[in-house]
C-alpha cells in the first residue's frame, strides 16, 4: 500500500491515480462508515464515490494531517446527509437505534442560535472524552461516532457485549449530567 504522504502528493499534483490509491486503501474504511449510518449497501458505495470527490475537491489547498481521519470525516459527513434524505421515506434500524440511544443526553437543534449551541455541546463532549479511560472513549467513538453494533466494538476490545452495553449505558448518563451541570438542557 502506498504511504499517505504520498496519495495526498498525488492530490496535489491533480493526478487521477490518488483516487485509485486512495479507494484501494481506504475505501471498505469509507463504505463502512457509510454503510452504518445508510444501511444499504448502493448508498453507502454512492457515499463512498462522493468521498473520493470530495477528498479531490478539498485538496489541495487543504494537506490532511491523518488522511484516514480526513476521509473518515467526509464519508460521514456526506452518509449523514444522506441518511437525513432518506430518512423521509424509510428508517435505518441500526443507525436510529444509535440515534435513539444518544437522545435521552442531547436536545434537538433547530434554529441558528441552536446551531450555535450545538458547536459548544460539542466542544464539551470533546472535554468530557478526554477524560474517559481509553477503552470507554473507544467504545463511545465507536458506537456513536462510527455506528458500530454492540457485537463489533466487543469483538474489536476483546470484551463482553455486557461489559460494552454497560459502560455505554454508564457513559450516557454521565455525559448528561455533565451537560447538565454545564447548562445544556438535556
Amino acid at each position: 500500500m502506498m504511504e499517505d504522504s504520498r496519495i495526498i502528493d498525488l492530490y496535489f499534483e491533480r493526478s487521477e491515480e490518488a483516487i485509485t490509491r486512495t479507494a484501494e486503501k481506504y475505501g471498505r474504511l469509507c463504505r463502512s462508515i457509510a454503510m452504518r449510518i445508510v444501511g444499504s449497501y448502493e448508498d453507502a458505495q454512492e457515499c463512498e464515490n462522493d468521498t473520493y470527490v470530495a477528498a479531490w475537491n478539498a485538496i489541495p489547498p487543504t494537506r490532511p494531517n491523518i488522511l484516514s481521519a480526513f476521509l473518515s470525516r467526509i464519508s460521514r459527513n456526506i452518509a449523514l446527509n444522506r441518511y437525513e434524505y432518506n430518512r423521509a421515506g424509510k428508517r435505518n434500524g441500526q443507525f436510529d437505534l444509535v440515534l435513539d440511544e444518544l437522545e435521552e443526553c442531547l436536545a434537538s437543534s433547530c434554529s441558528v442560535e441552536d446551531t450555535y449551541i450545538a458547536g459548544e455541546v460539542a466542544g464539551m463532549i470533546n472535554a468530557f472524552l478526554e477524560k474517559m479511560k481509553t477503552e470507554t472513549r473507544v467504545m463511545f467513538v465507536r458506537r456513536y461516532y462510527y455506528a458500530d453494533s454492540v457485537k463489533e466494538i466487543a469483538e474489536r476490545l476483546a470484551i463482553s457485549e455486557s461489559k460494552v452495553k454497560t459502560t455505554l449505558f454508564r457513559v450516557r448518563q454521565e455525559l448528561r449530567d455533565y451537560l447538565q451541570a454545564r447548562g445544556v438542557q438535556v
